[in-house]
């Protein structure tokens, strides 16, 4: 078939309210998010195979667990898939989900039911652009396209999305004075994020706000610096 390259770029979850529970136990969310340029690479060739560059070691996982091989058999195809990886990972900017959305995207299949069925994030990282998300995020509502920058600053930790889950509802279920009603949870998880909060929040005379359960910090603006990410927004492509 010769070889296809598809961006998948990193998603930002800009506001992030929490509106009740499943009965399955999921948390339903009312939250806008937004594509940004800041986004992995990945090539499809011939023949079965996974290779990651600049990745994590480990991050390829076991074979039947990463998101790019179930993507794959979601959808009935073959290839061998090159990932360069530049969303940084654990940082709750939908990596996963954005390289497992651009596994659908070079099939053609724009099934958002199968997509949800990835993740909750992969039927947003199918669409892009600027969407608001409700349900745990599967049901989109496109919004109209706003160019805005960015500021992030990603910690060399992660945060783990369950447990800033649990905290919330153990927290009794707050709603937060800021944008994302996890940031109070998420700094009960992981109190190092403070840190990196004050940090971002001094260079730049910014609030930054949590981007959904963690661990990246962002503020509206463009602040270069060492350790900091300028990202601007992007349009839907799909």
């Amino acid at each position: 078939m010769g070889e296809v390259t598809v961006v998948a770029p990193a998603k930002l979850t800009v506001s992030l309210r929490m509106t009740g529970m499943r009965d399955d136990g999921y948390h339903l969310i009312d939250a806008e998010m937004v594509s940004l340029d800041l986004a992995d690479e990945l090539t499809f060739g011939d023949g079965d195979g996974l290779e990651l560059v600049g990745a994590p070691p480990g991050l390829d996982g076991p074979a039947d667990d990463n998101l790019v091989r179930r993507a794959l058999r979601a959808v009935g195809r073959t290839a061998h898939v090159r990932v360069v990886k530049r969303i940084p990972v654990g940082g709750g900017l939908g990596g996963g989900s954005a390289d497992a959305a651009a596994v659908l995207r070079w099939a053609g299949v724009d099934d958002l039911a199968l997509a949800a069925s990835l993740g909750a994030d992969v039927p947003f990282c199918v669409r892009g652009g600027r969407a608001q998300a409700t349900g745990i995020g599967e049901v989109l509502d496109p919004l109209p396209f706003v160019e805005r920058t960015y500021t992030l600053v990603v910690p060399p930790f992660g945060c783990s999305t369950p447990a800033v889950y649990k905290a919330w509802d153990e927290m009794g279920s707050p709603r937060a004075e800021g944008p994302n009603d996890l940031e109070p949870a998420a700094l009960a998880v992981e109190p190092r994020l403070a840190a990196w909060r004050d940090r971002l929040g001094d260079a730049t005379g910014e609030v930054p706000v949590l981007a959904g359960s963690g661990s990246t910090w962002f503020v509206p603006g463009a602040f270069p610096g060492e350790g900091r990410i300028v990202a601007r927004t992007i349009p839907a492509y799909a």
